[in-house]
């Protein structure tokens, strides 16, 4: 469950051997950094010259923390392509959000780090550095989610994409490249120390303490979750969620195809081993509750909680619900909004697995064959199911894709708001176009009343979803369709309905309600903002007419 629990910078995490972040000044400058959380709550001065007088929200820039030359000059050149004041500072505030606020630590490896620790992890004095040739560093990045410090694997590579259209080759360790290979290193070795989990604390090499206070629920995992004597806490929460694998690859693609860096891919110690972990469990998770001869078969994966939320835990005894073992589908227990799955055959993120499969198979080819054929073989296999089992017959709409599935006829017809959806299958590593038949029946749908998690009003109109529950839209979710649209008018009201349910604060919520600007959810998500940011230069570069237009 993702608590709002503020991340506070310790002066051991400033004054620790590694390099420094990026552009961060460290001499005094009174007043200290502001809690950020504290800080976004609240408006500053300048506000935007139009009818919605938005709070300027960005750090100064001491309090940043990372800095991207690159990316304050899109924001300056945005300038004089944005006509309406309050949508150019909705911009400027969102966009350089997650550099702003979320790079909580970016530095080096110190390979088997917890072997040379010190007992106590607050301790100022930095472990020393390893020798011999055993012991290579490697760059890291550890990036939370804005008001919770813990890093997801889904949240941090979305929130990296926001910048992908300025990300080029670099090997200075200030670069966005940079910041690329940190995250894949450490999403590496994390994917290979806990392969089915989702969130994770700071490595041990940040200084940075875990939470002093952990209300995290006691959980039941299998399988169990590595524990040493002495070690520090890696794991924040352990829900299996396949989009997270997912987004592991697409960073992966998203950093070679902008960098054409493929000698990454084995500079990177861990980077080919944590994708043969990724074909490993997801393979297991192919199978289905039941074996050939009608035997329970052991399920790969188990979650159980003690909650009175059932979207927290699972049922039978934590295996989950029944699933067919014919499918080809790759299972899911939770979605990526962290809610359990109503049928395990997920179809968002099976097309985003799929999809990226088939993406990084022709640069792994080159340095092992046979892992390339096999991540070929699943991408056409999980293609095949999601065809099969993933498509249904509606009564108004003809032939959608469903959002679940579970391969015996059960399936559920609805879309949420976080990516992956059915909403944004065509920013899914180009699953399909959005021209395809088939998707836009889904999208009719998905942007229907039909869709159990369409929230509609006088404030906004989107999809929402369990997790926060009905009557609250998510901008996450109109974001999405606009990126999804071709239709200047569909846009343009998306944007307006964006810039309008801000309540003056001018950052992307996690949800509104629909029928009141002032009822909301976070006001600090790092991935809504880098998201609406997105959008912006997406509409620059396919609709530019649009943002010469007020919205007022």
């Amino acid at each position: 469950m993702r608590a709002s629990i503020l991340l506070v910078h310790t002066l051991a995490v400033l004054a620790q051997a590694q390099p420094p972040r990026a552009q961060l000044t460290l001499e005094p400058e009174p007043p200290s950094c502001p809690d950020y959380s504290g800080y976004s709550s609240t408006h500053h001065e300048p506000k935007s010259t139009g009818r919605y007088k938005l709070s300027y929200q960005r750090p100064r820039p001491s309090c940043r923390t990372f800095t991207l030359p690159e990316v304050e000059d899109t924001i300056i050149s945005m300038k004089q392509v944005i006509k309406d004041p309050d949508l150019f500072r909705l911009f400027e505030n969102c966009f350089p959000n997650t550099l702003d606020t979320a790079i909580t630590w970016k530095g080096l490896s110190w390979r088997n780090a917890s072997s040379y620790l010190p007992t106590d992890i607050n301790s100022p004095d930095p472990p020393p550095k390893p020798t011999g040739n055993n012991d290579p560093e490697e760059e890291l990045t550890f990036i939370t989610t804005g008001d919770i410090p813990a890093m997801w694997l889904r949240d941090s590579a979305h929130q990296l994409t926001s910048y992908s259209p300025l990300l080029t080759p670099s090997n200075s360790t200030s670069s966005l490249a940079s910041l690329y290979r940190g995250l894949i290193n450490l999403q590496a070795r994390y994917i290979l120390t806990a392969p089915h989990c989702n969130a994770f604390l700071a490595p041990p090499e940040s200084l940075i303490p875990p939470p002093q206070s952990d209300d995290s629920p006691t959980d039941h995992i299998y399988p169990p979750l590595p524990s040493s004597p002495g070690s520090p806490k890696t794991v924040h929460e352990c829900k299996y969620e396949l989009d997270s694998l997912a987004s592991f690859l697409s960073l992966i693609h998203t950093y070679l195809t902008q960098t054409s860096d493929t000698p990454f891919l084995t500079t990177s110690l861990n980077l080919l081993p944590a994708i043969k972990r990724i074909l490993s469990i997801t393979t297991d998770l192919q199978t289905g509750t039941y074996s050939r001869t009608g035997t329970v078969s052991y399920a790969p994966y188990q979650f159980q909680r003690l909650t009175t939320t059932s979207t927290e835990t699972l049922p039978n005894a934590g295996s989950g619900p029944p699933f067919h073992p014919g499918t080809n589908l790759v299972r899911s227990a939770f979605r990526p909004s962290d809610d359990a799955c109503t049928y395990q055959g997920f179809i968002p993120g099976n097309m985003m697995f799929s999809s990226y499969l088939s993406l990084l198979s022709p640069y792994i080819s080159p340095i092992s064959p046979s892992t390339s054929k096999k991540i070929s073989k699943l991408a056409a296999e999980i293609r095949a199911g999601i065809e099969d089992h993933g498509r249904i017959d509606h009564r108004l709409y003809g032939r959608i894709y469903a959002y679940e599935v579970d391969g015996y006829g059960s399936h559920s017809l609805m879309d949420d708001a976080n990516i992956p959806s059915l909403l944004s299958a065509p920013l899914l590593g180009g699953y399909l176009d959005r021209r395809d038949e088939t998707y836009q029946r889904t999208r009719r749908f998905a942007l229907s009343q039909m869709n159990p998690y369409y929230m509609f009003g006088p404030v906004l109109n989107a999809t929402g979803g369990p997790h926060i529950g009905p009557g609250m839209a998510w901008p996450m979710g109109l974001i999405v369709q606009a990126l999804t649209s071709d239709d200047d008018d569909e846009i343009y009201s998306c944007i307006k309905q964006l810039l309008s349910s801000t309540d003056g604060l001018g950052l992307m919520h996690e949800s509104v309600n629909t029928h009141s600007v002032s009822v909301w959810t976070r006001h600090w998500f790092s991935w809504a903002n880098g998201l609406f940011g997105q959008l912006i230069l997406d509409v620059n570069k396919r609709k530019p007419h649009l943002l010469a237009r007020s919205y007022q």
